[in-house]
């Protein structure tokens, strides 16, 4: 008898182990692959410009004047994060039903003035008399309600990976910090329009295609507040 509950039982508890090693699979990622557009449109040729002998404006490595914007590839501008999501809402919803049901029996009478006849019906009257009544009855309330206020500001550069045909950057950086041992990482990528960057070379998340921002911490704050595999496994197969 036991050899037969360890049977069942042995590949129960394999089964919950593999998903408690796999529960952390299904944490939200970000991809932070170019779009299939950007790989699929062809880079913009550089050309080179007529140069005008003479000329101060944009000329050698070093110019007196030009426009210090990021215009190349592996050149860098900043991108200044400013995202804020608000949301609420309220959900409410009530149910109510209600059922009576009631069944009467027949009743025998006699037309006839004979007693015998009378007692007879009578008789069948107190068999067939019998009545059925039911009620039922169902209500439901329900209500729920749910409001997020998230605010995220930061600065970071990025470099100018491809520049596309039709002359728009996709854009990609990463900044790391390490304080007290714990780790700060803040990724993005997107394509941008070179008109949107200012004369400061800075550019607005808000203004920024197919934006990808990722912000995470890494480090013993970040385990403290992870839910054990212990918890992960029981929450994988709890149905309730």
């Amino acid at each position: 008898m036991l050899k037969t509950i360890l049977i069942y039982l042995v590949p129960f508890y394999v089964i919950l182990f593999f998903t408690g090693c796999t529960a952390n699979l299904t944490k939200p990622e970000i991809n932070f692959e170019a779009p299939a557009y950007v790989e699929q449109m062809p880079s913009r040729e550089d050309k080179k410009d007529y140069i005008s002998t003479g000329s101060i404006f944009g000329q050698g490595d070093n110019p007196l004047f030009s426009d210090h914007k990021a215009m190349h590839v592996n050149d860098i501008v900043r991108v200044v994060i400013s995202e804020t999501a608000k949301s609420s809402s309220t959900g409410t919803k009530a149910l109510a039903e209600s059922d009576e049901s009631v069944l009467g029996g027949g009743v025998f009478a006699s037309a006839s003035g004979n007693s015998a006849v009378s007692a007879f019906a009578n008789n069948l009257t107190g068999l067939s008399n019998i009545g059925y009544t039911g009620k039922s009855s169902n209500t439901y309330s329900g209500q729920g309600s749910a409001t997020k206020d998230a605010t995220f500001t930061t600065t970071v550069s990025a470099r100018i990976v491809k520049v596309l045909q039709n002359g728009n950057y996709f854009i990609s950086g990463k900044r790391e910090i390490l304080v007290d041992e714990q780790k700060q990482v803040v990724q993005i990528s997107g394509v941008i329009r070179p008109y949107d960057i200012d004369q400061y070379n800075k550019i607005s998340s808000a203004q920024m295609s197919d934006a990808k921002i990722l912000y995470k911490t890494q480090g013993d704050v970040d385990r403290a507040t992870q839910q054990g595999w212990g918890t992960k496994i029981i929450q994988a197969v709890w149905p309730f």
